[in-house]
């Protein structure tokens, strides 16, 4: 019986500790790098918007209202923006007593939001509004299109003034306002443009084509203003989530220009809009050229898309197959 000499164990035993002790430095080193680092880029991020000046359309509501706390809180001038402006005065008292709260020793700096209120499908109002929104401050540093509407219907049964309704809250709003505030950043040199877009720009499914169809005209739209203004030293963020736990079915219209007025399944499964607004304020504070915010199914199916096309549409035809099937019974 072969007997192991305690010798070499305990030397066997004190190279391991030896070698542990080497590594135990450099790990904790690599550990508090790595504290310090999240800690100066979160410092650096909250910098970044302190004092900014910050639109946000369809602030009354769903994304736009949580998006306005977060930016709120990190200290940028809001400029909220919206057709309600009781709903809007009852955001901006509301963010006045979250102020009030806070403990003394926060030392952020918060402002009092402006309001500016106007109807984003109409194009004449939109330009009035962009003046109004730059008389604030003299100048946006932020512009958040946020304000849109949904759309549930089949195409067979669809007007084509939907269609339109769609588009010009969606797409032509939009690009009207950015149009209408550009002048002024190109003038500074600076800016940035932010876009909520959908994971539905990047792809289309049934029973959504006018949504679709304006997203994916804001995607390119904002794709080519990306190219063109870089070099007067302007961002653009096109930022794509998927589903949210907001009223944007509840308001979606039909093909017949009737509300929705139902809160469907995966809306109510989406994700919390808090969630989605403080990943808007990160993208934003990163400035990130495109970001697709969406689960990992969604986006999986973006690549599908562009790499598996033939998949893509049998997916799609057969998702059209079994909602046509569920609605006939």
């Amino acid at each position: 019986m072969m007997v192991r000499s305690p010798r070499r164990s305990v030397s066997k035993y004190w190279g391991m500790d030896k070698m542990f002790g080497s590594i135990a430095p450099v790990l904790l080193i690599g550990l508090g790098g790595l504290v310090l680092y999240r800690l100066i880029k979160r410092l650096r991020q909250k910098a970044c918007m302190q004092d900014a000046v910050v639109v946000i359309t369809g602030a009354s509501s769903g994304l736009g209202k949580e998006c306005a706390r977060v930016f709120h809180a990190a200290g940028a001038k809001l400029i909220l923006c919206g057709r309600n402006r009781n709903l809007l005065q009852e955001l901006v008292e509301e963010l006045g007593a979250v102020v009030d709260s806070k403990h003394k020793s926060d030392t952020s700096q918060t402002y009092t939001p402006s309001i500016v209120t106007f109807d984003l499908s109409k194009v004449e109002e939109v330009t009035q509004a962009a003046e109004e929104i730059l008389k604030c401050h003299g100048y946006v540093d932020v512009l958040l299109n946020n304000a849109g509407i949904s759309f549930r219907g089949n195409i067979l049964n669809t007007h084509i003034d939907v269609h339109k309704e769609v588009m010009e809250i969606n797409y032509f709003g939009p690009i009207a306002l950015t149009q209408a505030i550009l002048p002024s950043m190109v003038q500074r040199q600076r800016g940035q443009i932010v876009v909520i877009s959908s994971i539905q720009g990047k792809i289309s499914i049934p029973f959504r084509s006018a949504y679709a169809a304006s997203k994916h005209a804001t995607q390119a739209y904002f794709d080519c203003l990306r190219a063109e203004v870089e070099q007067y030293g302007i961002k653009v963020s096109v930022l794509s989530p998927g589903y949210i736990r907001t009223s944007l079915s509840l308001n979606a219209v039909t093909g017949n220009g009737s509300k929705y007025g139902v809160l469907d399944r995966n809306t109510s499964e989406g994700k919390d809009p808090r969630e989605v607004a403080g990943a808007v304020l990160e993208a934003t504070e990163r400035r990130r050229k495109d970001a697709m915010m969406a689960g990992a199914l969604p986006c999986l199916a973006v690549y599908i898309r562009t790499l598996w096309p033939s998949l893509f549409f049998r997916l799609m035809a057969a998702r059209a197959r079994k909602e046509h099937k569920a609605k006939d019974q």
